[in-house]
């Protein structure tokens, strides 16, 4: 209840004049402050935005759901706003203009994957099927499909006689997942597969996957993936530093699984939880970096 109080006495009185103060005394205003003395990446944007959600001017408030072709406008604004001279502060321009293109970046990345998830895999597509068999030929290629719709696809974790299926919740984002983890890290892959197919102690490969896309989905969504890619790409994020997230998950997932060795795969709902609450605890750092480390095409 105290921390409540002081947080709403602090929101909604101090800070206003602790910023004003710390404004006369250093004759920078809080974003030049943390522009100029914040380590680039998550450490500085992540306050940058926080300044700017927080800010009572609607110009700097907006600035969080600019759009990437607005940014070089949208700083200036703020700058005016500011009463910032660029001949004064330099660096301040230069800096801002990359905290929004992050800012901007991973809004515009959340809504790249939401698209791709929302689209269904259609069998009518010929690229969607051209995809999935792509799929079995990375994953198996020394087995023929004997067809489209065959018991074979439970080889690589699929549920029933036809894949299409499984990719109800996560749609095409599911099946893009698996094929670039596949193709990627193809070694690797044919390795967590061979896990995966363990007697006793594997699991659905295919369907661990969509499910792990499902964790790295909602973990964008709502804004625990931030520090990762404002610490990886310096500008903005595209569906390729998503997908190499998800090849981390399924590396990582697979490492978590066999060093566990849960009696039967019965028990996937706990060891997932388990493995999502290790992520999330990864994520609480300002300074992640969730990078697959393995070779490419190894």
């Amino acid at each position: 209840m105290l921390w409540f109080v002081w947080q709403y006495v602090y929101t909604c009185f101090l800070r206003f004049w602790l910023k004003w103060f710390l404004r006369q005394i250093t004759g920078r205003c809080e974003l030049q402050r943390i522009c100029a003395n914040c380590k680039a990446g998550a450490p500085r944007t992540a306050k940058a935005e926080h300044s700017l959600r927080s800010s009572k001017s609607t110009v700097l408030r907006g600035a969080v759901d600019v759009k990437e072709d607005a940014v070089e406008n949208c700083v200036a604004q703020i700058m005016k706003e500011k009463n910032i001279k660029e001949q004064s502060d330099p660096e301040f321009k230069v800096r801002l203009r990359q905290c929004l293109m992050q800012i901007s970046g991973y809004n515009s990345l959340y809504v790249s994957v939401e698209e791709l998830r929302k689209q269904g895999f259609d069998s009518e597509n010929e690229a969607h099927e051209q995809m999935l068999l792509k799929l079995w030929n990375l994953l198996m290629p020394a087995v023929k499909l004997e067809s489209r719709i065959t018991k074979q696809w439970g080889d690589i974790g699929f549920q029933g006689d036809d894949p299409k299926t499984d990719f109800r919740g996560m749609g095409m984002l599911g099946l893009t997942n698996l094929v670039f983890f596949s193709e990627t890290y193809t070694s690797t892959a044919r390795r967590v597969l061979s896990h995966a197919s363990h007697p006793k102690q594997g699991y659905s490969y295919a369907i661990v996957g969509i499910n792990l896309t499902e964790m790295a989905y909602s973990l964008l969504k709502n804004g625990a993936l931030k520090s990762h890619f404002y610490n990886t790409v310096p500008g903005k994020p595209q569906l390729q530093h998503f997908q190499q997230l998800f090849c981390y998950l399924v590396y990582e997932f697979d490492k978590f699984w066999v060093e566990e060795q849960p009696e039967s795969i019965m028990e996937f709902n706990l060891y997932r939880e388990k493995f999502h609450d290790k992520v999330k605890l990864l994520l609480l750092d300002p300074s992640i970096t969730l990078i697959l480390t393995v070779e490419p095409k190894n």
